[in-house]
């Protein structure tokens, strides 16, 4: 699905327009990327957590010289799924 798709779905299970639908989407989306920048997390409790991870400075190769290369430490998106996302994979 493309957020097209999403949002047309949402607005039809939430019997709202699809104006409405994206501007909660958006709205969510938003509030992930300011809670995020702020070292913050998003716990929706049964479906994900979204949180940073620090990496540690590490030394990786280039795979096509072998050549050792320095990888700085960065911090990365984590999502968990929850419970109901996990149960809804397995069928």
């Amino acid at each position: 699905m493309n957020k097209r798709d999403v949002v047309a779905d949402v607005a039809l299970r939430a019997g709202v327009s699809q104006t409405d639908a994206a501007k909660c989407i958006d709205g969510l989306m938003e509030l992930a990327c300011d809670q995020l920048a702020a070292g913050g997390e998003i716990n929706l409790t049964g479906y994900m957590k979204i949180s940073t991870v620090q990496r540690a400075a590490r030394t990786g190769r280039n795979p096509q010289t072998g050549e050792a290369v320095a990888v700085p430490a960065s911090t990365g998106v984590k999502i968990q799924a929850g419970a109901r996302l996990k149960s809804a994979a397995r069928g």
